[in-house]
């Protein structure tokens, strides 16, 4: 299980970069086509989703490696890429503090700054079942190189073990599941609009051939269930982002984003994105040789015409 550090560095949910050639920086919505707003926001809730899931990944890694937080019986070295960490305890709480320093990481294609801090009572353990640790953001601000595009998070969320058990022990656990919520992650996008958006988000642990990471929604809207994100987008516009097929990343296809149906409703119209294919649009299996998987984006607008792009990841 040497590679599970490996996972916590650089895995999760890649950046999906939806037709990121859309310049128009207007947060007002009249002065923008519907396809450009869709567009924008498919881009906006993609960076958001990849940003949850790697700093949680961190927050994973930190607490694994931190006896006192974990339960394991003595302390690990595990550096996480582009940060530094401190531990503090008072008399009832203790914390980990993940200070990014603004390096390149994850692939060379993000630079991170700012603070999460994590935080638990001083006697419980995350291995228990049901143990929650509060990851608090600070101005964390991630820039994607390519275009220098940012989204800051401000705000809470909890990660609860659901069933408990530690990650270094997955191959012999067989399954491990983590929750992930939010009342209220505020989101300062790159025109320098803020919005306010509400997480929920399950992570289910398993080893085949390697650690595999299922991501679900647990939120249920009405009729809309498997929701992961709701709230406004940066043009003032209600949605929901469900995850209809499960967001799966493979170890043993070098923690790919390998296969997931996400949509995004009420909205102007309703989006569909699919993952892991090839440039043709169908499912594929590992590329090999650096080749890239892809992605479909289908919507169709209020004229009646579909929209179809098909990009690589």
């Amino acid at each position: 299980m040497k590679k599970v550090w490996g996972f916590f560095l650089v895995a999760g949910v890649v950046a999906l970069s939806v037709i990121t050639g859309c310049k128009k920086s207007d947060n007002n919505p009249g002065t923008i086509d519907e396809n450009t707003q869709l567009a924008v926001h498919s881009d906006d809730e993609a960076r958001f989703s990849d940003a949850m899931d790697n700093t949680t990944n961190d927050a994973n890694t930190a607490i694994e490696e931190n006896a006192s937080f974990s339960g394991r019986g003595t302390n690990v070295a595990t550096a996480i890429c582009d940060a530094t960490v401190s531990v503090g305890t008072t008399t009832t709480t203790k914390t980990i503090t993940i200070t990014y320093t603004g390096g390149t990481c994850l692939g060379g294609h993000t630079s991170r700054t700012g603070t999460i801090t994590l935080s638990m009572p001083i006697a419980e353990h995350f291995s228990d079942q049901g143990a929650v640790v509060t990851a608090t953001y600070s101005n964390v601000k991630i820039t994607r190189l390519s275009d220098g595009k940012s989204i800051t998070i401000n705000g809470s969320h909890t990660i609860t073990n659901v069933t408990g058990g530690k990650l270094m022990n997955l191959s012999s656990l067989g399954t491990i599941i983590h929750d992930v919520n939010s009342t209220g992650m505020s989101i300062t996008f790159d025109n320098g609009s803020t919005r306010t958006w509400m997480v929920a988000r399950r992570r289910t642990y398993t080893y085949e051939q390697g650690i595999v990471v299922s991501i679900s929604g647990t939120h249920t809207d009405g009729n809309i269930s498997n929701i992961s994100e709701w709230g406004t987008t940066r043009f003032g516009t209600p949605f929901v982002t469900s995850i209809d097929n499960p967001l799966v990343v493979r170890q043993d296809c070098d923690f790919r984003l390998v296969s997931g149906k996400v949509t995004h409703q009420r909205m102007i119209a309703t989006v569909v994105v699919t993952f892991g294919l090839d440039s043709s649009g169908q499912p594929t299996t590992c590329p090999g040789g650096g080749n890239p998987y892809y992605y479909k984006l289908v919507w169709t607008g209020s004229n009646g015409v579909q929209q179809t792009v098909i990009a690589p990841y």
